[in-house]
């Protein structure tokens, strides 16, 4: 067999290996010059999900909408998908970015690019109609007499390991919707969610409720609150850094209070979304 001069090898290797990044994701001039860009969502309420007639709503696709249209990029193709598949679906270019309000977390800024926080929340728990268990903070889960569902890929799962819940207690569900079911016929005693997220579920259905006095957990010595931004490939730094230049300016305007406020975003959640820098969240 014929073998290759290793100058060529090595060339064609780094072309190869050039080529195969430039594919990973879009460029921020190559989207404006296609005047499209492809915006995945999780279908969860309230951070970004699908309405009736097919149309993104939520924080995250509707803040996403106005920093877009800022950069000049007229059409916005919405995919939506499990939780669990936004980072691969990101490192696959099946998306340029994605609207979810995902929490910054150092692992998975190994993996992707994140924008700088559009939004901060707390945690809550979904509970069976009436509270039957009492279950009131996640570590109501740790003595292994309850089970508790979360949802794969969610940040929940570090929070139950941090906390020393045993795996054996943990119910995984392929996606929000399937919370409510899991709940009420008993397959977990309650589901971990952000606060939020909870609260929406609860309104969907009278055999769940929204725990109540529910106890933030605490994790070395400091109570769980997330912060949530846009994501990006991990090459994606131009879209990455025009986002974020557009997000710090429309933080600044009653617009983006609004789309906070309207869905259920307090006060205290807005001003909170800016107290972290990224940099801060990906080394803590």
């Amino acid at each position: 067999m014929r073998c290759l001069p290793r100058s060529i090898i090595l060339s064609t290797t780094a072309a190869l290996l050039s080529l195969s990044l430039s594919t990973q994701a879009a460029d921020l001039e190559e989207l404006k010059q296609k005047g499209t860009i492809r915006i995945a969502i999780a279908n969860e309420i309230p951070y970004g999900f699908t309405d009736l007639n097919g149309n993104a709503k939520g924080v995250g696709p509707e803040v996403a909408a106005h920093l877009v249209k800022a950069l000049g990029i007229e059409n916005i193709e919405w995919q939506t998908t499990n939780f669990g598949s936004l980072i691969p679906g990101l490192q696959a270019d099946r998306f340029d970015m994605v609207a979810a309000e995902m929490a910054i977390l150092p692992q998975r800024c190994q993996q992707i690019l994140f924008s700088e926080p559009n939004s901060s929340y707390g945690e809550g728990l979904l509970v069976a109609a009436g509270n039957p268990k009492n279950l009131r903070s996640y570590e109501d889960f740790k003595d292994g007499s309850h089970k508790v569902a979360i949802m794969a890929g969610a940040d929940q799962l570090e929070m139950m390991q941090a906390l020393g819940v045993d795996e054996s207690n943990l119910v995984t569900i392929a996606n929000n919707a399937d919370a409510i079911s899991t709940v009420s016929t008993g397959r977990a005693d309650a589901y971990a969610a952000t606060g939020l997220t909870a609260a929406e579920l609860a309104k969907q259905s009278d055999r769940v409720e929204l725990a109540a006095d529910f106890q933030d957990p605490v994790i070395d010595g400091t109570a769980v609150r997330s912060w949530g931004g846009f994501t990006f490939a991990k090459n994606s730094e131009s879209l990455r850094d025009a986002i974020n230049e557009e997000l710090a300016k429309f933080k600044q305007t009653p617009e983006w209070q609004e789309i906070l406020s309207r869905y259920g975003f307090s006060e205290v959640d807005q001003s909170e979304s800016s107290t972290k820098t990224t940099a801060d969240l990906c080394m803590s």
